[in-house]
């Protein structure tokens, strides 16, 4: 069979065409299987009523875990957001069991504080209308499990606590954030 270069070409590209293809498939293979790799937590979050309002998921990354936010029913504006450095929510009418927010030693409340932010704080949560909430958040100071105290499931656990009122990021000790009105136990994911 006698080849001409236009041939040869073509026959060239597709070969490179089929490699760099296996390349891209193992090289996405890798990256899902990098991601199922990953410590993962969830937590199901409760009202003050007991009732389950939706669940926040933690995917611990190469630094930080990410929370996927997936709420509903909860009043309209902007709420503090933490996490907790005790695993429990028993007491619904004021979520106190689950302590005060995760921390190092020495630092102190709130992103605008010289001496914070705590490993647990965390942006404010933003509520539409509808009462409904679906979004990510980056906590670059936190990890799912290990020794320390920014360890989500370390000895005591850790829980999320949804606050009435916005945090001002500054105030002592929770931005004057107020009232405790959700709270959901992490728990490692199945």
């Amino acid at each position: 069979m006698t080849y001409t270069f236009k041939n040869l070409l073509l026959l060239s590209a597709v070969v490179s065409f089929a490699s760099f293809s296996s390349v891209a498939m193992a090289a996405d293979e890798a990256e899902v299987v990098a991601a199922d790799n990953k410590a993962k937590a969830v937590a199901v979050i409760i009202n003050n009523a007991g009732a389950e309002i939706g669940t926040i998921d933690v995917t611990e990354g190469n630094d930080g875990v990410v929370l996927g936010v997936s709420l509903k029913g909860l009043p309209a504006g902007k709420h503090g957001f933490h996490i907790h450095n005790t695993g429990d929510c028993s007491d619904h009418d004021a979520f106190k069991m689950s302590g005060g927010h995760i921390s190092e030693e020495g630092d102190m409340h709130g992103f605008f504080n010289e001496e914070g932010p705590e490993a647990g704080d965390l942006p404010n949560l933003i509520v539409p209308a509808n009462g409904e909430v679906v979004v990510d958040f980056y906590a670059p100071d936190l990890e799912v499990s290990g020794y320390d105290e920014t360890a989500l499931l370390d000895e005591n656990g850790s829980a999320f606590v949804i606050h009435a009122e916005p945090d001002d990021y500054t105030t002592q000790p929770i931005g004057g954030a107020g009232a405790r009105i959700a709270c959901g136990v992490i728990k490692a994911a199945e």
